[in-house]
């Protein structure tokens, strides 16, 4: 049995598909190559989902597990609340603007 562990983040203020981006470059890497490589990539959401990543290895490491040993085996985004915004235009008039949210759920385990 693989013994896992997991950080998540609520409400982002970050499109899902925003960190969709990030997220499909990392999934299954090893920690030490998915942080060399959130490090110097030029979006926001990187640096999202390096805290992130930093938190599930400190949990692990919590857990007793080595982070020498430990690869991303789940990680997805989901939308979160989307709030509604109103911007006013010409003549009296008012477009709506929704501003998107996102869960980030991360998941680290020990590589066999």
């Amino acid at each position: 049995m693989t013994t896992t562990a997991q950080a998540k983040q609520s409400n982002i203020k970050m499109t899902a598909r925003k960190m969709r981006r990030v997220i499909n470059e990392v999934r299954g890497k090893n920690v030490a190559e998915a942080l060399d490589l959130l490090k110097f990539m030029p979006y926001f959401a990187a640096k999202v989902v390096e805290k992130n990543l930093k938190a599930a290895i400190a949990n692990a490491q919590q857990k007793g597990m080595s982070a020498d040993n430990l690869k991303i085996s789940e990680i997805f985004a989901d939308e979160s609340v989307t709030y509604k915004r109103a911007r006013p235009r010409a003549q009296g008039r008012m477009y709506s603007r929704l501003k998107r949210t996102s869960h980030l759920t991360l998941k680290v385990s020990n590589i066999k």
